[in-house]
């Protein structure tokens, strides 16, 4: 028997009805479902197969779970539009057969696909040495640099402890791409390791990127929304011109282009509300012109509010690339990120989708011994285990019904 049921070898009433001093040739579903609960799959226009139909036993040690592909191609070989839907690809056989290229690098009204995020990235620049800082050293960076999966310990090399301890007031849908996920949960829940997590400025971009405002501090602007970053100017110069008023009396060298007599410096005397609002004229035209538009999409309509601040477009980082399936990063942990990620090493948009097409999952997964698995349950689910009730355990291991040891 499989793996899972092992232990009912030598109990063969545990799934078989017995007539007549005969066990039945398959296990019924009232059987399967005392111990388990298997709900049911989006409506079909044909009826739900029995458990045993799918999950076949008595073949040595097997993943029960692995159903084999003729049973998904009873309806997805034709499958018939429900209420005059097609969003699924209609003559599916298995994944050598029929399967079509992966929804998010199809063709779309004649366009090539392009990643909705908003972020400025150029991959083809980071995966070559670069400079570290204006006036940092060459390094070279690593894909892991920048993508971990959420559940990783891993040390962030490029990152700041400051950045990351802080908690800023953007939220979520600032960040992300609300998930429109159409695939069916699994019975088992994630581990925080099968997607990669966004990235961080904190963690992946602030050991690099800095944010300085101003020689007069070390430390640089709060990666946070606008009236954040005013704010935090505010009390930094309100501060700073507190400590050192004599800076209020401001000399300027005069301009050279005249020949002659010399001409005085010229001297200029500021309140602390003047000073202030100079400096911060002065680091906001930094910050906005340059600094932030790196990176990020700027706005004087969207989203701006006083002191003429800008708005900043939402990232939209798609998190699930695959929202009708599932993948699991971690399986292929032992796998160079280039290797399937291959265009990543010569994009330039931000628009380009780095996911790897079916034709390069298709040089592991396939038949044969020799391949990784293929078959639909790898990648798809069947039965809808958000729906999923609880069972009342019934069954009692025959060496302890006995008073066995």
């Amino acid at each position: 028997m499989s793996e899972a049921h092992a232990v009912l070898e030598a109990d063969c009433a545990a799934c078989h009805v017995q007539t007549a001093g005969a066990f039945s040739a398959k296990a019924s579903d009232a059987a399967c479902l005392s111990c388990h609960d298997g709900p049911m799959h989006h409506p079909a226009k044909i009826g739900a197969p029995e458990c045993a139909t799918c999950h076949i036993e008595h073949r040595g040690r097997l993943n029960i779970v692995a159903a084999k592909n003729q049973s998904c191609a009873e309806c997805h070989a034709d499958l018939r539009a429900s209420g005059g839907a097609d969003r699924f690809a209609a003559h599916i056989e298995s994944f050598e057969n029929g399967h079509p290229e992966f929804a998010a690098l199809r063709l779309s009204e004649g366009k090539d696909a392009r990643d909705p995020g908003t972020i400025r990235v150029n991959h083809a620049i980071h995966m070559k040495p670069i400079r570290r800082a204006p006036n940092g050293p060459n390094v070279q960076l690593e894909c892991g640099d920048c993508h971990q999966p959420a559940a990783s310990s891993t040390q962030w090399r490029y990152g700041d402890a400051e950045y990351a301890s802080a908690n800023p007031t953007y939220s979520r849908d600032d960040l992300l791409l609300t998930a429109t996920t159409g695939a069916l949960p699994r019975p088992t829940p994630p581990n925080g390791r099968e997607l990669m997590a966004p990235v961080k400025f904190a963690t992946a971009c602030a050991g690099c990127h800095s944010l300085a405002f101003d020689k007069r501090f070390n430390e640089g602007a709060p990666h946070d929304k606008p009236a954040v970053i005013h704010a935090f100017l505010v009390k930094k110069f309100s501060e700073y011109i507190a400590a050192h008023p004599a800076e209020l009396r401001e000399v300027r060298d005069p301009g050279r282009d005249l020949t002659g007599k010399p001409i005085p410096a010229a001297v200029r005397v500021y309140t602390p509300n003047e000073w202030i609002a100079a400096r911060i004229s002065d680091a906001e035209e930094l910050l906005w012109r340059k600094t932030c538009t790196q990176c990020h999409t700027l706005s004087t309509t969207t989203g701006a509010g006083q002191n003429n601040l800008p708005g900043v477009e939402p990232a939209r980082t798609t998190v699930k690339w695959m929202p009708h399936a599932r993948f699991d990063h971690d399986a292929h942990r032992g796998f160079a990120c280039a290797g399937c990620h291959e265009k990543a090493l010569s994009s330039t948009e931000t628009s380009d989708v780095l996911l790897p097409g079916i034709a390069t999952c298709k040089t592991c997964h396939a038949p044969g011994s020799e391949h990784a698995e293929s078959r639909c349950y790898e990648c798809h689910t069947y039965h809808d285990w958000s729906q999923r009730k609880e069972v009342k355990p019934t069954y009692t291991l025959p060496a302890l019904s006995t008073g066995g040891r």
